[in-house]
């Protein structure tokens, strides 16, 4: 990582704007703790590597995943979807012996239709979000990582397949072999992005607890976005996803192990190269910080409730401000 003391923390907010790089669900709930604490300075950017095209529908899962989080509406049990849903479409689909095996709810169904709309009109995904957030009260920008098409391909034992045919219709049951981002060399970070990215009152970039693989690795692997968060004067802080061993939600360790990488939070850290200036991990991990070296912050890292969200949020701006105390002097020296 760029920097290399351990400190204690100051939880006291500093002033700035905060860009969070995000993936789903996981992710989501972290980005739903800034968005409490920060409101209208968040920006969050979101992997599109999984949108596809279903029943001739335009599909951004990760996108919907944290606009329905942002807005408060998200369905907690099933981690994805809208709360108090109905599947009245599904079931007609299925009687018809239509395509069944990735569900849209009634309420969701219609983010997706006009989404379509609006995209085959000539409107960008970028804007489409904009107006979505609005329109679900949200003041945190919520964008697309780029609005050029990047479709994550996965590499397995059964063949190349589209992301969402492994991770719903097999339910990531094929190995692992390797990971793909199609598109990734000609698209382009939108303006709103660059512009998040540098904004002269920037106060940190946050990589969330989302799957580095699957979920940020398609944000840094469109052309710019990673050489940004490289240069970037101010603190670059991730989450680690993993916790004991183990991931809270979907396949990260197993694609981990397939991929033989070790399910730790130093892999995570290795992963990023040399683009962290801090690394977030658990309490359960805490033995590990010594092994990972540079700038570590232990807290519980599991979000069970909102409050969980909030406080996690908190301890990460916390981390992020006390890493800018440090590296300050260094860039007006360099300056």
């Amino acid at each position: 990582m760029k920097a290399s003391a351990k400190d204690g923390i100051d939880l006291q907010s500093g002033k700035g704007r905060v860009v969070a790089l995000c993936g789903g669900v996981g992710g989501a709930k972290l980005a739903f703790g800034l968005s409490r604490v920060i409101g209208s300075d968040l920006t969050v950017v979101v992997n599109t590597g999984d949108d596809f095209e279903h029943l001739g529908l335009l599909i951004s899962p990760d996108l919907d995943t944290v606009l329905y989080t942002l807005g408060g509406i998200a369905n907690k049990e099933l981690g994805w979807g809208r709360a108090d849903e109905s599947w009245n479409f599904m079931e007609a689909l299925r009687h018809l012996g239509g395509e069944a095996w990735f569900q849209l709810g009634d309420r969701d169904l219609a983010l997706h239709v006009e989404r379509t709309h609006q995209l085959r009109s000539g409107r960008s995904l970028t804007d489409f979000m904009r107006t979505a957030a609005e329109r679900h009260g949200i003041a945190s920008k919520i964008l697309p990582m780029s609005d050029d098409p990047v479709r994550t391909m996965v590499a397995t034992s059964a063949g190349m397949l589209p992301f969402q045919r492994y991770f719903v219709e097999q339910r990531c049951a094929p190995e692992v072999n390797g990971i793909v981002f199609d598109g990734a060399a000609a698209a382009l970070p939108s303006t709103e992005v660059l512009a998040a990215l540098q904004a002269p009152d920037l106060r940190g970039i946050i990589i969330c607890p989302s799957n580095p693989f699957l979920s940020i690795d398609p944000i840094l692997a469109v052309p710019g976005i990673r050489k940004l968060l490289d240069a970037a004067q101010v603190p670059v802080v991730a989450v680690s996803p993993i916790i004991g061993g183990v991931a809270v939600k979907g396949p990260t360790v197993k694609i981990m192990d397939e991929l033989g990488v070790p399910a730790t939070s130093r892999a995570i850290a290795q992963h990023y190269g040399g683009l962290l200036h801090g690394l977030v991990i658990d309490e359960v991990d805490a033995a590990e910080g010594a092994e990972i070296g540079g700038r570590i912050h232990v807290t519980p890292t599991l979000m069970k409730s909102d409050e969980d969200r909030e406080r996690l949020a908190r301890e990460v701006l916390g981390f992020v401000d006390m890493i800018a105390a440090d590296l300050q002097p260094r860039a007006k020296a360099v300056g």
